[in-house]
């Protein structure tokens, strides 16, 4: 008789996963069904991206890479953040991972012993403590109002750092809000002392502000960034983690353990994205915000609470609370009824329960036609 790890069998399911697999058996089933609960880009991978992986491929680069990444691809992880912030990153100190999940785990197996605490806000993403506690670390959440656009205050940290306090986490653009954690604030936060590990992956999905990296305030810091957002590359799992020089040899032998390397052909493709496709990038950032401002809008329209317009990402986290109790059993109420999919405010934190998360990342006629569905979901629900 075997027995189940007591992790493995406490770790929480992610449950926008749960959310997507009924719709897909309401699909199977003959139902239509409108995809807002996925934070997956619905445009391909730009061309030019894919042409330096068939290039790759021609070539024969088909083959284990070097564990931190292709030195080419580091590099030009180096200009971006030099063009973009300013800063100058050691190619180095940067590891090429499968993906910014890989990247978490690593910086977090490298930054966390059983028992220490790592700070994060609520709402957050929905892996972040799993990954914490899967490691038997302890996450200090602290709450975040909607009123002040979900941004972490400095000051409510500081009440929180205690003698286990490894690390703060912060995410900007966040998921699940969309909003951007404002300048001033990361610098105080950057200030406070512990190391910050800053979630970049949303950057250049910025409309009408500017994101910053933490590495423009500090170098006790931690970068997550990667190409499934900004590039539409989800499936082809290419991240990158950007850590202080003392640390990378660790990270190396924990990539070298559980890894080896990142997929040789996404690396190439990687390059090209960086360097060669901005003008797609662009086009896509374009329809995003036609689509965040229409979303905005009906949202509004359809009595959800929005107080602070979110600015990043393709997401917004709605105020839904006059509608029910629970998210979990609204969100399934309004899949089951309407044909809509949307993510509970549950699965990002107690501080996100009686809201709803709608994502943008779908066509503008899908997300009308989604709204019009939810609109007479809630002319027949009152």
């Amino acid at each position: 008789m075997y027995t189940v790890t007591k992790r493995a069998r406490e770790i929480p399911p992610f449950i926008v996963m749960d959310v997507l697999e009924r719709a897909h058996e309401l699909e199977r089933e003959g139902r239509e069904i409108v995809h807002l609960q996925i934070g997956e880009p619905d445009f391909p991978t730009p061309e030019c991206i894919c042409h330096a992986a068939r290039e790759a491929i021609a070539r024969g680069e088909t083959h284990y890479t070097h564990s931190l990444g292709l030195i080419e691809l580091r590099e030009a992880i180096c200009e971006h953040y030099h063009g973009k912030y300013g800063v100058t990153v050691d190619p180095g100190c940067i590891v090429v991972t499968s993906g910014t999940s890989p990247a978490l785990f690593m910086i977090f197996a490298a930054l966390l012993e059983a028992g220490d605490e790592i700070i994060m806000s609520d709402p957050h993403y929905p892996c972040y403590p799993n990954f914490a506690e899967f490691l038997g670390a302890r996450p200090v959440r602290i709450r975040v109002e909607e009123e002040d656009a979900f941004q972490l205050r400095p000051e409510e940290i500081k009440k929180k750092i205690g003698p286990r306090t490894r690390a703060v986490l912060i995410n900007s653009p966040s998921n699940p809000t969309g909003n951007l954690l404002s300048k001033e604030r990361m610098e105080e936060i950057a200030g406070l002392g512990p190391p910050v590990v800053s979630d970049e992956i949303y950057h250049g999905l910025v409309y009408g502000e500017r994101e910053h990296s933490i590495l423009e305030f500090t170098n006790n810091a931690f970068v997550l960034n990667g190409f499934s957002k900004l590039y539409a590359m989800t499936g082809w799992r290419l991240g990158y983690l950007i850590a202080p020089p003392e640390f990378i040899r660790p990270l190396q032998k924990v990539q070298q353990n559980f890894f080896i390397s990142a997929g040789s052909i996404s690396q190439w493709a990687g390059v090209a994205a960086l360097r060669e496709s901005d003008p797609d990038v662009q086009k896509m950032r374009a329809t995003y915000d036609e689509r965040r401002r229409y979303m905005i809008r009906r949202i509004r329209e359809l009595g959800f609470g929005l107080a602070v317009e979110p600015a990043g990402a393709f997401y917004m986290l709605a105020n839904a609370k006059h509608l029910a109790e629970s998210s979990y059993d609204l969100a399934f109420e309004i899949l089951e009824k309407a044909g809509v999919g949307v993510s509970p405010g549950i699965d990002f934190g107690k501080g996100a329960e009686g809201y709803l998360r709608f994502s943008y990342a779908n066509s503008i006629d899908n997300i009308r036609e989604g709204l019009d569905r939810i609109e007479k979901f809630l002319g027949l629900r009152l």
